[in-house]
């Protein structure tokens, strides 16, 4: 035994290692070591009057056992009655003992010491181990031999043994329990790192007992900083602590590590970081005034997720409103910032209305003087306001000033505007911003467009197109194109009356570096202006934008940009600006050449194949209704030759010439690219397919450009020929029936009674009562114009006497 552990040790449960450790003795033992009741060697040996010694719990024991069952007071050993109960206590004897147990405990430790190396056997290693642990537990305030074997015991940590390492992982732990010079010592050199890198092995029990000992080290606060100094040691622990799949002991631990963690304010900062946001939001609420002012500083840097913007909001966001009222610079800063964080999603901007952000933000924005804010912090506070105002809240309600105005009303817009004229950039940006909220919201934006027709900013909003500042130009963009619905024609002549503006839009358009938000904002507010002003897409032509936009919408179609989610946008508004040109062709020669010599027709009938794209299937076929009803007026008319003498008096003699190539609905000779003839361009079919769409302004606009082939300016018969041999007739009628909108009706009416001045037509609806219906409700509902063609189509079915007249004739 001097050398080696007993070769007959079984692994056992832990009372069976105690056992075998007590028996274990380097010196002999003597009997007087002892107690006659426990057969163990004593730790606090007293001596009867009898003259024998026990240990002083055993016979304590011993007597209570006695009063109990009325027994006599004996001795254990002698069985003679005791006078006296008295315990003298043996101190030489324990003394020898103590010191017989100290040398035993140094061999004991001295084997351990030897065995705990790379390479020993796994059985002696673990022995050693569980003997270290024998000797913590049993003399829990005394680890002096747990405390010299620390270093060794950490080296175990690098064995190939899966179970060494857990084992030295335990052993560690209880080495480090309620002994703080032993966790100094543990926690030496790189020995946190390596532990913290068992916190990620797959074995469980490995990142158990890792988990438990960092838990038993972070009692100690002067250790808690170095743990958390360790890379990754808190990301891993907070992923533990949240973890659905580790076992309930793990997650526990890792919880309780992290809360001592937290007396850190490093670690604080770094658990925010990882999306543990409690210590610090703690900190903030019950801190020291220079913790609250770090926290929230900190709290500003972050990069927060969505529930975690929520959370700061509930938990913080009155207390931050509170700051921002309060006259210290350094604490509004910190508070703006986290503001500024957690603002940027709706629910968290909602919640801080609600707590009265929005007064003080304007209030920051608008004081001037000794007590303004520096600008940086005006910049702070238009970007916290911009992010609120996204969120759609009814801020028509919500009193922001003195005289209970509202961010609409007009001396607060006109504020705005004064401040975006007389600011830097990055304010400029984010007021417009703000402008840009405001006037998203159907609620408010009339009240912001009021302000700017009188307060004659239209020009200053529209020369920040040209500002050099992306972001600026975007913003401008944005509003624009929100004002132009409400100001169309106000913000057309300002392009076209201020130098410059309508060319940098065009510009914008026309950049080549992929399709950016920038272009698409661009376009769309180039199709939002009014399409019949002639003056403004005269411009247009001479700037080249239509030229522009074709190459672009062929670029695309063509596959040559991909990738973009601005390209759906940016598509359809380059398609409507396109169409422009179709609303002027009566009066713009040029509009009907280069309509020509691109074949803006075959251009529109292929986007209005785009399935998935409502808006440019809507323009597209809105386009071709327009070429549509151009193409009587460029249909080419034959010249025959004039007849001879003869014909022309014995007209028997004449022949009339064979002319091929007619269009049978024009009369002349057609074609797409040249007259913008649907029939010939094979683009009825496609129309047609349309009326199934399930947007009703897809509809509205395919059943538009059919109406174009059923005209009187065109042979109305061979219209409705034509729709016969592509089965619209049917799809028409379809759409009569089911009265989507007032507009579709109108519509459905005005081609169903063109239809049904053929016989076989009006013959085979006139069996259908629900055709008949629909035409007598609108007889009954529509407006004057679809009352007087129900009247007619009711007469091509009889269901109106012909010799009725109700309205009068129509032109």
């Amino acid at each position: 035994m001097a050398d080696s552990w007993d070769g007959s040790y079984d692994h056992g449960s832990p009372s069976d290692e105690s056992y075998h450790f007590e028996k274990i003795h380097i010196e002999p033992i003597y009997d007087a070591f002892v107690c006659p009741l426990t057969k163990q060697v004593m730790r606090d040996p007293v001596t009867l009057e009898s003259g024998q010694t026990f240990e002083r719990e055993a016979i304590e024991k011993w007597f209570k056992e006695c009063r109990e069952s009325g027994r006599k007071l004996v001795c254990p050993l002698t069985l003679k009655e005791l006078r006296s109960t008295e315990l003298n206590p043996s101190i030489a004897l324990r003394k020898t003992i103590e010191e017989w147990t100290a040398r035993n405990e140094a061999a004991q430790i001295d084997i351990a010491r030897r065995s705990l190396s790379l390479v020993s056997s796994e059985h002696d290693i673990l022995h050693a181990l569980k003997y270290v642990q024998y000797i913590c537990q049993k003399s829990r305030y005394n680890k002096h031999g747990g405390f010299e074997l620390i270093p060794m015991i950490v080296n175990m940590l690098k064995s190939s043994s899966r179970k060494v390492r857990c084992k030295a992982l335990e052993t560690l732990r209880m080495v480090a329990e309620e002994d703080a010079d032993n966790k100094e010592v543990i926690a030496e050199g790189d020995t946190i790192r390596t532990i913290v890198k068992f916190l990620s092995h797959e074995l469980s029990k490995e990142r158990e007992e890792a988990v438990s000992l960092l838990y038993e080290l972070s009692k100690s606060e002067t250790l808690c900083e170095k743990i958390g100094a360790v890379n990754g040691a808190i990301l891993i622990l907070v992923g533990m602590s949240s973890s659905n799949s580790e076992n309930i002991l793990i997650v526990e631990k890792a919880e309780k590590t992290l809360d001592n963690l937290g007396k850190c304010e490093n670690n604080v900062r770094q658990m925010a970081e990882n999306g543990r946001l409690q210590p610090l939001l703690a900190l903030l609420l019950e801190g020291s005034p220079e913790t609250k002012l770090a926290m929230a500083a900190h709290l500003g840097e972050l990069v927060l997720n969505n529930d975690e913007k929520v959370l700061v909001t509930r938990t913080l966001g009155s207390s931050l409103v509170h700051v921002m009222k309060s006259g210290n610079v350094q604490l509004r800063e910190a508070a703006l910032k986290a503001l500024n964080q957690i603002s940027s999603y709706e629910t968290s901007a909602r919640i801080l209305i609600e707590v009265g952000v929005l007064p003080p933000l304007v209030k920051d924005l608008f004081t001037v003087g000794v007590n303004q804010l520096p600008m940086k912090l005006k910049e702070i506070s238009a970007t916290v306001l911009a992010n609120v105002v996204s969120s759609s809240y009814d801020f028509d309600s919500i009193p922001v000033g003195p005289d209970h105005q509202t961010l609409v009303s007009e001396d607060i817009v006109h504020n705005l505007l004064h401040l975006i004229s007389n600011t830097g950039p990055a304010i400029e940006c984010k007021l417009l911003q703000v402008l840009v909220g405001l006037t998203s919201s159907s609620a408010t934006v009339l009240n912001v467009v009021s302000a700017i027709k009188s307060s004659g900013a239209t020009i200053s909003l529209i020369q920040f197109i040209e500002a050099p500042q992306k972001d600026l130009r975007l913003a401008s963009l944005k509003l624009l194109q929100n004002l132009s619905p409400h100001m169309g024609q106000e913000l057309a002549d300002a392009l076209r009356g201020t130098a410059g503006q309508l060319g940098s839009l065009i510009q914008i358009i026309s950049e080549s570096n992929g399709i950016t938000e920038e272009q698409a904002a661009a376009v769309s507010l180039l199709a939002d202006l009014p399409e019949r002003d002639l003056g403004l897409t005269r411009q247009l032509l001479d700037e080249g934008a239509f030229r522009l936009v074709v190459s672009k919408v062929v670029g695309i179609r063509q596959g040559e940009t991909r990738g973009s989610r601005f390209v759906t946008p940016y598509l359809e508004g380059l398609v409507r600006v396109l169409a422009r040109l179709t609303f002027v062709l009566a009066d713009e020669p040029e509009a009907v050449a280069l309509a020509r010599e691109y074949n803006l027709a075959a251009l529109f009938i292929d986007l209005l194949q785009t399935n998935g794209l409502d808006k440019v299937q809507m323009v597209s076929a809105l386009a071709l209704d327009n070429l549509s009803r151009e193409s009587k007026r460029l249909t080419e008319l034959p010249e025959f030759p004039k007849p001879g003498f003869c014909a022309s008096i014995f007209p028997c003699f004449s022949k009339q010439p064979v002319v091929t190539g007619f269009c049978r609905l024009h009369h002349g000779i057609c074609s797409l690219k040249e007259s913008f003839c649907l029939v010939e361009g094979k683009a009825v079919g496609k129309l047609v397919a349309c009326l199934d769409h399930t947007n009703e302004k897809v509809v509205e606009a395919a059943l538009g450009a059919i109406c174009s082939l059923l005209d009187d300016e065109v042979d109305v018969q061979q219209g409705v020929m034509i729709l016969c041999e592509m089965e619209g007739v049917k799809q028409i009628i379809e759409v009569l029936l089911e009265n989507r909108t007032e507009t579709l009706r109108k519509q459905a009416v005005y081609a169903v009674e063109r239809l049904l001045r053929t016989e076989d037509i009006a013959y085979e609806v006139s069996g259908d009562p629900n055709v008949s219906t629909a035409l007598v409700d609108a007889f009954r509902h529509g407006d004057y114009r679809t009352r007087q063609i129900a009247e007619r189509a009711l007469k091509h079915v009889d269901k109106i006497p012909n010799f009725s007249g109700i309205f009068q004739n129509m032109g």
